[in-house]
């Protein structure tokens, strides 16, 4: 009775709507598992530049040492800036938080002006998270999925050297002195996640 009890929870219960995709860079695979659940817009945002091709080619251009590696948006010379599509609503929600090993998106000052930048936690970082509903001060970066092979890679991007950009690229610092490569990013199966 217990085991018939027990399938019945586990055919009633809803799994988590998860995607899995792996971003391949010139330091190696970081393999991520993106929530449709939480975050439908901002994963299918991230799906579609991944699957058109977008950030082939691109670089991790913001790397902040053992806080977070930013990259989906410039190529190695900086500048001109790759041209996105229009900017999605922030999904950020108070129940999902900027943990060690979280991706969320980045954005400027204005909550829904996130486009194709994307950025990894190396540690937990809860001055990103959502605090409230006051549109600028509490919105929050949207977390929309979290690392779940790869993560020493991410670390080991965001502890290379550092300096300042270009003047015309407008990045004072924390530009990798060698560019980090997002070579391409992919959606994957399950079975693939961690595989080489």
């Amino acid at each position: 009775m217990r085991a018939l009890l027990a399938l019945l929870l586990l055919f009633a219960s809803p799994a988590a709507a998860e995607t899995y995709a792996r971003v391949q860079t010139s330091m190696g695979n970081i393999d991520l598992a993106l929530d449709d659940e939480a975050a439908p817009v901002t994963v299918e945002n991230f799906l579609a530049y991944a699957t058109s091709g977008y950030y082939d080619r691109l670089i991790f251009h913001r790397v902040v040492p053992g806080t977070l590696i930013q990259g989906g948006g410039m190529t190695p010379a900086l500048y001109p800036r790759a041209a996105s599509r229009e900017a999605i609503p922030n999904e950020a929600a108070q129940d999902r938080k900027n943990l060690r090993g979280t991706i969320a998106m980045a954005r400027y000052d204005e909550p829904d002006s996130a486009t194709s930048q994307f950025f990894i936690n190396l540690k937990d970082n809860p001055d990103l998270d959502r605090t409230g509903d006051e549109w600028k001060k509490d919105a929050g970066y949207a977390v929309f999925g979290r690392v779940v092979a790869g993560m020493d890679v991410a670390d080991a991007i965001g502890a290379v050297e550092t300096g300042p950009g270009t003047p015309e690229s407008g990045l004072a610092a924390e530009v990798p002195t060698e560019p980090v490569t997002i070579l391409r990013i992919d959606p994957i199966e399950k079975a693939e996640v961690g595989a080489e």
